[in-house]
């Protein structure tokens, strides 16, 4: 992603607006609930081969209140498309994801996307889908992580990238990420607070 936004992009309210008219404007739920990388709970589907079931949870990795504002903070200071995802409904509220890549420019109308241009963002209300909360962790840990297709839930924020921010005002590096893990090991193993 490029880190020169030079779109025009509403601030949050004003895309969340857009975004609640669009879902009741065609009869979804518009209490929402939004979810991030480690709420995702994607698992083998049993009944149809090579296929997968999309789960979320939020009972394990609950995400901060403010980190739906510090992810669409940190995407609106880049070029890339911002997408609000929908996922499915649960209990009357419709379960949300950010997502952001310049990889989401290609996705249209024919692809279940409504573009907004001239804000560089893009809705995707799926379909009229019920989604399950998975609240076993056995299920939750065993969630598929690798070797499956590649999907545009792969372009959403992580709960770790958001602590970053908090923390440091930016995402750290990987390199920066182990030097952090390390250092905090080392502490606890010197008996000092992390």
């Amino acid at each position: 992603m490029s880190s020169a936004a030079t779109n025009n992009r509403p601030p949050l309210a004003g895309a969340l607006e857009a975004w609640n008219q669009l879902l009741a404007k065609r009869g979804f739920a518009t209490e929402l609930t939004w979810i991030f990388q480690e709420n995702l709970c994607i698992e083998r589907s049993r009944a149809e081969l090579g296929g997968f079931l999309f789960g979320f949870q939020t009972r394990f990795t609950p995400p901060p209140e403010d980190a739906l504002e510090i992810a669409y903070g940190h995407f609106s200071d880049t070029d890339a498309r911002i997408v609000f995802f929908r996922l499915g409904e649960y209990m009357g509220k419709s379960i949300c994801i950010l997502l952001c890549d310049p990889w989401l420019d290609s996705k249209g109308d024919g692809d279940g996307f409504l573009r907004h241009d001239d804000w560089n963002i893009s809705f995707h209300i799926g379909h009229d889908d019920k989604i399950e909360e998975v609240t076993d962790l056995t299920r939750w840990l065993r969630r598929v992580k690798r070797d499956r297709a590649f999907h545009e839930l792969d372009f959403c924020m992580a709960l770790a990238i958001v602590e970053d921010i908090k923390t440091y005002g930016r995402p750290l590096a990987p390199y920066e990420r182990f030097a952090q893990t390390m250092l905090n090991r080392l502490r606890r193993f010197l008996g000092q607070s992390a």
